[in-house]
């Protein structure tokens, strides 16, 4: 298929080169001139303009949009005016499932075609191979699902619904993902602060031979004792957030359903910042070595 990708960052130009190489036809578009250079440079088709762009893609065009959900809105605005009756959006940029709805809504009464597109592995897996959760109409998603099929791991795509289920079940899954790292934050500073002087690089590394706690965050965790050294001395014990985690506690309050773990792990990342830790410093690396998150240097 023809697939126009906008946004050649850390996820879109992997996505972009992973579905290139699946043998689809792929040509690029980036805000910033260094994105296009770089997407040259792998070997891609860029195109200058969001005008040249529309015009290679001819009829039916596929703009699949690779930025973060804050920059959304501004690459559809300057998508806005090239866009014609039959086209079809990709937002694979993890927006509020209500703002996707919402979008659907805006862009069928202009006969566009609107899909929301979760996406989940970091920028390792858009460039190997991804974790692809879809909403939309769905003979639309249907129509589209050779490009998600290619761009993910095998059995790693799955149409979840109507409009803005892609971007619920990825949201609910980042909230998920919140929990589970801090538990591993946690649990990691109990075994740095015991009696017993334990060499965490060897007690993660037994974690993830047969245990029940085996996992990629406990993967990650151990490339960050690698490559910062057990002690992670220079990263912030301060966690962002990405916003995800938020909306699946205020969903969560909306649908009445309690999710304790869920918001604890929220609150602690919003009250870092003031009272840095071990466990965040421990959360903060696998962030980073999963998703290429900056990591923040203690001053």
């Amino acid at each position: 298929m023809k697939v126009g990708i906008l946004g050649l960052g850390k996820m879109g130009l992997g996505s972009a080169l992973k579905l290139q190489e699946k043998g689809h036809e792929v040509i690029g578009w980036n805000r910033g001139e260094e994105g296009r250079k770089k997407a040259a440079l792998a070997g891609m088709a860029v195109s200058e303009s969001l005008e040249a762009l529309s015009r290679r893609l001819g009829d039916r065009a596929i703009y699949w949009i690779s930025v973060s959900h804050e920059g959304v809105e501004e690459v559809l605005s300057a998508l806005d005016s090239f866009l014609k009756e039959g086209d079809i959006i990709i937002d694979a940029g993890n927006s509020h499932f209500k703002k996707s709805i919402e979008r659907y809504e805006l862009y069928k009464k202009r006969g566009v075609n609107f899909v929301d597109a979760g996406v989940s592995g970091g920028p390792k897996g858009a460039r190997l191979g991804a974790c692809i959760m879809a909403g939309g109409d769905p003979e639309v998603v249907s129509f589209v699902s050779p490009l998600f099929e290619s761009a993910s791991v095998l059995e790693g795509f799955l149409y979840a619904g109507g409009p803005g289920a892609g971007h619920f079940v990825k949201m609910v899954h980042n909230g998920i993902e919140y929990g589970m790292m801090q538990a591993i934050g946690e649990g990691f500073e109990v075994l740095k602060k015991s009696q017993y002087n334990l060499d965490l690089t060897k007690v993660a590394d037994l974690y993830q031979h047969g245990s029940v706690i085996e996992s990629r965050l406990v993967g990650w965790l151990l490339s960050g004792f690698a490559r910062y050294g057990e002690n992670l001395d220079t990263i912030s014990g301060a966690i962002k957030h990405s916003g995800e985690g938020m909306w699946t506690v205020e969903t969560a309050h909306e649908e009445n359903v309690p999710v304790p773990i869920i918001e604890g792990s929220l609150e602690y990342r919003i009250k870092s910042e003031e009272d840095p830790r071990f466990t965040g410093q421990v959360v903060s690396v696998m962030r980073n070595q999963f998703g290429g998150h900056d990591v923040f240097s203690k001053e």
